[in-house]
């Protein structure tokens, strides 16, 4: 896999992981964890903005060029807000 390739996937990686520490800080707070973590919302919002962050990061690895354009088209369809207003464009 070219080095360019590799960058991709381990960004994709890298949200995946901060996700994946999310739900565990959630586990934590909520007592199910066997490792008598304890956490917090606090924690959990952390691990959130964590997730955010490297999910944009692997959205600008993966096209530079299009990363915003991508991701308005994809906040438009995934929210209701978004929905309703491509609705409203298509019916004028």
């Amino acid at each position: 896999m070219p080095e360019e390739e590799q960058l991709k996937a381990l960004q994709v990686g890298k949200a995946a992981e901060e996700a994946g520490e999310a739900m565990h800080a959630l586990h934590g707070l909520k007592g199910l964890t066997t490792c008598d973590d304890n956490h917090n919302w606090d924690e959990v919002s952390n691990d959130l903005v964590g997730c955010v962050l490297a999910s944009m990061i692997a959205l600008h690895y993966i096209n530079a060029d299009k990363a915003r354009d991508v991701f308005d088209e994809v906040f438009r369809r995934r929210t209701r807000r978004g929905r309703e207003s491509m609705a409203a464009a298509s019916q004028a």
